[in-house]
């Protein structure tokens, strides 16, 4: 089961914020978070990991649907890396 914004808004709500002011919280911190990626700024987040831009060459590519070659355009893709810690965390025994 994947965890999802209004299950994010729950556990801030839970915290003591009203129901208003849980949402906003959240919606902030993630408009912070993708305006920081849009910029082309990492985003560390200690005890968790660490969201970074990268840019995509052009490359070819194929279309599985009918195996008509094509090129694929330059792009910027976000990638993750957990903490150490996050990753013993999920790793202990």
């Amino acid at each position: 089961m994947a965890l999802t914004k209004s299950d994010i808004v729950e556990k801030v709500y839970d915290l003591g914020f009203s129901k208003k002011e849980a949402v906003d919280i959240v919606e902030e911190l993630i408009e912070i978070i993708k305006k920081s990626l849009e910029e082309g700024d990492d985003v560390l987040i200690s005890g968790f990991g660490k969201f970074c831009v990268k840019a995509k060459k052009p490359r070819r590519g194929r279309n599985p649907a009918t195996g008509e070659d094509l090129m694929l355009r330059k792009r910027q893709v976000v990638t993750f890396k957990c903490s150490g810690k996050l990753r013993d965390q999920i790793n202990k025994d």
